[in-house]
């Protein structure tokens, strides 16, 4: 199958490259520690992988209504996406290009579902100054995120300059400092997980043209 949407990797080093423009050489090797730190607390070897078997969940959704992981799997398999929260343009560029190739995800069967530790009042704007059509859900203390591994805790550092830049603690309602990576998965009916894309670096995301390629071989 051809794709021929600009690549998600395109958009979102564009932007890494706005950023750095404006960056201070501190800032810059604080968010490089940061990374560093992330890929050296052993995450990436603890957080489920291909093969897996997903626990089931329930949340809820920005308008309050609970959504249960394995309900959603009855109707075909699931895509299973974390962001940071709509503080984070990465965050953003990438929702919006999931909301644009979400004809697609249906089209190869698929729910797409997005989690977040963001407060529900929180994740419901980012659903609607993006328009998404696609369910978000609040993983409040990142409980869910925990169960499936994908959890870390910022470095001090860079902890300070979120807070300072937007608010962390109230945006998630605790004082933990805790963030997922920005992990996707595919999850068979069988609540298996199919595919994997697990990057320490906040500032990569699963390609969506490597998604459909992956739902097309589960048909």
């Amino acid at each position: 199958m051809k794709h021929n949407k600009t690549p998600l990797d395109s958009l979102l080093n564009v932007r890494c490259e706005e950023s750095a423009k404006n960056y201070s050489e501190e800032k810059k090797q604080i968010y490089a520690d940061g990374i560093l730190g992330v890929k050296n607390s052993g995450i990436l070897k603890k957080a489920l992988n291909i093969g897996d078997k997903t626990p089931d969940f329930t949340l809820s959704n920005a308008l309050n209504k609970p959504v249960s992981l394995y309900n959603e799997l009855k109707n075909g398999p699931v895509i299973l996406t974390w962001y940071r929260g709509g503080w984070c343009p990465y965050c953003n560029i990438t929702l919006h290009n999931l909301q644009e190739r979400l004809p697609e995800f249906q089209q190869a069967g698929a729910t797409l579902m997005a989690l977040t530790p963001e407060l529900p009042d929180k994740s419901l704007s980012t659903s609607e100054k993006h328009n998404l059509e696609f369910t978000v859900l609040s993983d409040l203390g990142n409980k869910i995120g925990k169960e499936y591994g994908v959890v870390f805790e910022l470095t001090s550092d860079v902890a300070s300059i979120y807070e300072d830049a937007f608010g962390l603690i109230e945006s998630n309602g605790d004082e933990s400092n805790e963030l997922p990576l920005a992990a996707t998965y595919i999850i068979d009916q069988n609540g298996i997980i199919q595919y994997a894309f697990l990057d320490a670096d906040y500032r990569k995301r699963a390609e969506p043209n490597e998604v459909i390629e992956a739902l097309e071989k589960l048909k």
